[in-house]
């Protein structure tokens, strides 16, 4: 894997461990060993075979296909390592060893696992197709799922086609239970393979789909259940580092828990922040304090719906990596000034609204007067609505299934 330049993250997967009456006891990091490294070095190679033993024969199947960054994802992957003063370059078409030398050379710094992040968000998900392009994060010129430790459907499809290869004769993919295939203009089959191709171009859609279904599937039954265990924690102080930031607040996984949630930008104070999209930080106007991605703060739990599967956080104080911007000459000031500045405005901030709502209170209680006080207070006026954030996908499973980008706007709930 190494000589190919297949990348390997280390990232963190969790599981839920209840006790005898089904009640979450803990979540703890799961452990890889070199056990589960061998069975994934049998897989890929089962895996791999399969693909190759098809592509040769050139019959119509399923490849696992993964492509690397988009443009826009390697500009956003290059302004991040610039701000983090890492002097490392994405070249124009970038090749898997290119992102695995950066995770070899960052993997003993303290920020390795929000660097590692960051890599795996720049590339693409993976699908099911019958165009192979290859396996960016394997490194793999054609690769397949022909088996794993979770069976899936495309597998039955690769044993059909290999089967019907071995008896010398082909294997016919029926459209009964699919979806139709893409129709083009004037009512064609919108594939340049004819009939034969589009129904699997409809079978790798079919898959793919029900694919991020399962998975997404998956995620509400864990963040329902991490929202139960929090329930029990309500008002209680974590240590947290930023995991992601949004022009509406940080999202903040607990260190001892590894539970996300979020801090709204309307708790980070009397400041009018700006969301800086290429350096992933919220930046304040006034005192240039900074969150970004990797920073390290303190929160209590401050709200838990359950059905909504939302966890809350309130920021109770910055700590050391809730940074300084730059300033100009002349300007110059210290940390603990700033965050005392900081504190003055919050301070502020809270007088101004309470002012505002005993005003509104007043005012609502005088005849004839019908109109409505607005509190006019300094936090950033913000939609609520959470975008889609990305998703922690361990890529030590030897199928590498990257995050998407957020497509939509889904309920506001965690990861």
């Amino acid at each position: 894997r190494a000589q190919r330049g297949a990348v390997d993250f280390e990232t963190t997967e969790t599981q839920i461990v209840c006790d005898e009456n089904g009640r979450i006891e803990k979540i703890v990091p799961r452990t890889r060993t070199d056990a589960h490294r061998l069975i994934e070095e049998a897989m890929l190679a089962a895996n791999v075979c399969a693909a190759d033993f098809i592509h040769a024969a050139k019959h119509p199947s399923l490849f696992r296909v993964h492509e690397g960054p988009t443009p826009e994802k390697r500009t956003t992957l290059q302004n991040f390592l610039r701000t983090l003063g890492l002097g490392f370059t994405v070249s124009e078409e970038p090749k898997p060893a290119e992102m695995q030398a950066i995770a070899l050379a960052t993997r003993e710094r303290p920020d390795a696992a929000t660097i590692h992040q960051m890599l795996l968000r720049s590339m693409q998900q993976a699908l099911y197709t019958p165009s192979n392009s290859g396996h960016f994060g394997l490194a793999y010129d054609a690769y397949t799922h022909f088996t794993s430790p979770i069976r899936r459907y495309p597998d039955l499809l690769i044993h059909r086609v290999i089967k019907a290869l071995l008896g010398r004769h082909r294997y016919h993919l029926s459209l009964e239970g699919l979806p139709p295939p893409p129709v083009g203009r004037g009512g064609k089959v919108a594939s340049s393979g004819g009939t034969e191709s589009a129904v699997w171009e409809a079978a790798g859609a079919h898959c793919s789909a029900n694919e991020r279904r399962a998975d997404e599937a998956s995620r509400d039954v864990e963040a329902w259940l991490k929202c139960k265990f929090m329930r029990e924690r309500l008002g209680e102080e974590f240590p947290g580092t930023i995991s992601a930031v949004t022009s509406f607040g940080l999202f903040v996984q607990l260190d001892e828990l590894y539970v996300e949630g979020l801090v709204h930008i309307t708790e980070l104070g009397g400041e009018y922040y700006r969301y800086d999209e290429a350096r992933q930080e919220l930046r304040g106007e006034r005192t240039g304090v900074r969150y970004a991605v990797g920073g390290r703060i303190r929160v209590q739990v401050s709200r838990v719906d359950l059905d909504g599967r939302k966890i809350d956080f309130r920021l109770v104080r910055e700590a050391s990596l809730a940074s300084q911007a730059p300033r100009p000459a002349g300007r110059e000031r210290s940390p603990a000034s700033a965050q005392a500045e900081l504190a003055d405005v919050q301070a502020s901030d809270r007088a101004a609204r309470r002012s505002a709502k005993q005003a509104a209170q007043a005012g609502s209680k005088r005849p004839g007067k019908g109109g409505r006080a607005v509190a006019k207070g300094s936090a950033q006026a913000v939609d609520k609505d959470r975008v889609a954030t990305p998703v922690a996908v361990s890529v030590n499973a030897p199928d590498v299934v990257m995050p998407a980008e957020p497509l939509r706007k889904p309920r506001r709930g965690r990861r």
